[in-house]
C-alpha cells in the first residue's frame, strides 16, 4: 500500500502521541502536533479509515488509534518484550521517543560517518546542531553520540553525524574474581580481620555470623578504625551492612548499574545464591573507562 506524504506524517503523528499518553489521539493532537489544520486531518483520518489503517474510539475520551495494519505499513514493531532505548538531546533525556531502528552510513569514510534514526515519538523538537545520545541498546550495549544534520517528519527518521560510538562491556561479572573469598567472623577483632586479609592477601572479606551474612569488611575499613583510635572494636560494628549481590553469569554492565543505584564500594558474586568472591566498585567502572576511550 502506497501512502502520500501527508497520510504518512498524520498517520507517524499517530502513533507518536498515541505511544506516549496510552490512550486515543484526538484530531487536534495531531493537527497541533504537525502544524496543520483541523480539518485537514478529519479528511486524512477519513481516508486512513477506509484503508484500514486507523479506527475510531466513540466517547468523550475517544479519538483515533492506528490499526495493526498501520503499523506493518510504516514498519513499526509492537510484539511484546520490546525494550524501550533511551535518547537524549542537548543532555536531556526526550520522554515519549525511543529508537526502533537505525541504519548506518559512509563506514569507509574515516572523516564522515553518518547514521539514520527511525523513531517512534515526536521528534519535532529536534533540530539541526543538536547533540543526541541513543542507547545504551539491548542487545549489544551499544551507545550512539552525534550531532542532528536532518529531519524527515514524514518517516520520522533523523539523520545524524556520528561523533562516538562505544560499546559497554557484556563480559560475566564472574570473570573478574581475582581472589578467593574469605569469611570473618562478626565478633573478630579487627586484628584478627586484618591477619586473615592479609595471610589471603585480599582486600575485603564477607563477615558472618553463624550461616548469615552480616555484611563487607575492608582493609580501608580497617585503617579508619585504627586511625580514629577505635583499637578494640568489632568487626561488626565496622562491616557494611548492605551487601549488594550479583550471579556471576549476569554481565559487568549490569554489575555497573548496581554499584551506581547502590552507592557500594563492592558487589557480591554468586552462583545460584552461593558467594563466590567479591568484585569492587574501581574494577568495574575501569571497564567503562577503557571502552570510552576507543
Amino acid at each position: 500500500m502506497e501512502l502520500t506524504p501527508i497520510q504518512k506524517e498524520v498517520l507517524t503523528a499517530l502513533i507518536g502521541i498515541y505511544h506516549k499518553k496510552g490512550s486515543a489521539v484526538k484530531g487536534e493532537e495531531i493537527a497541533q502536533l504537525i502544524d496543520r489544520n483541523p480539518g485537514t486531518i478529519r479528511n486524512q483520518m477519513q481516508s486512513l479509515k477506509v484503508l484500514g489503517l486507523v479506527e475510531g474510539m466513540p466517547g468523550p475520551k475517544g479519538g483515533y488509534k492506528a490499526t495493526g495494519m498501520a503499523y506493518e505499513i510504516l514498519s513499526v514493531d509492537t510484539s511484546e518484550g520490546k525494550v524501550h532505548i533511551p535518547v537524549k538531546r542537548n543532555g536531556e533525556v526526550v520522554e515519549g521517543v525511543t529508537v526502533e531502528e537505525m541504519s548506518l552510513k559512509t563506514l569507509r569514510n574515516p572523516a564522515a560517518c553518518n547514521a539514520t534514526l527511525r523513531m517512534i515519538g515526536n521528534i519535532r523538537e529536534f533540530v539541526e546542531g543538536d547533540a543526541i545520545e541513543v542507547g545504551p541498546t539491548p542487545v549489544n550495549k551499544l551507545i550512539l553520540v552525534g550531532t542532528v544534520i536532518g529531519r524527515d517528519d514524514s518517516e520520522n527518521t533523523l539523520l545524524i553525524e556520528i561523533k562516538k560510538m562505544i560499546t559497554l562491556p557484556m563480559m560475566p561479572i564472574g570473570e573478574y574474581i581475582s581472589s578467593k573469598l574469605v569469611f570473618i567472623p562478626s565478633n573478630a577483632s579487627i586484628q584478627e580481620a586484618s591477619r586473615l586479609l592479609v595471610e589471603n592477601n585480599v582486600q575485603r572479606a564477607l563477615v558472618m555470623e553463624r550461616d548469615t551474612i552480616k555484611g563487607i569488611i575492608s582493609f580501608k575499613d580497617i585503617g579508619k578504625a585504627l586511625a580514629s583510635g577505635k583499637l578494640h572494636t568489632r568487626v561488626k560494628e565496622l562491616a557494611k551492612k548492605e551487601v549488594v549481590s550479583i550471579e556471576s553469569e549476569e554481565s559487568v554492565y549490569d554489575a555497573a548499574l548496581m554499584v551506581d543505584k547502590y552507592n557500594v564500594g563492592s558487589v557480591l558474586v554468586t552462583e545460584n545464591g552461593v558467594p563466590k568472591g567479591i568484585v569492587n566498585r574501581a574494577d568495574v567502572l575501569k571497564e567503562f573507562a577503557i571502552y570510552s576511550d576507543t
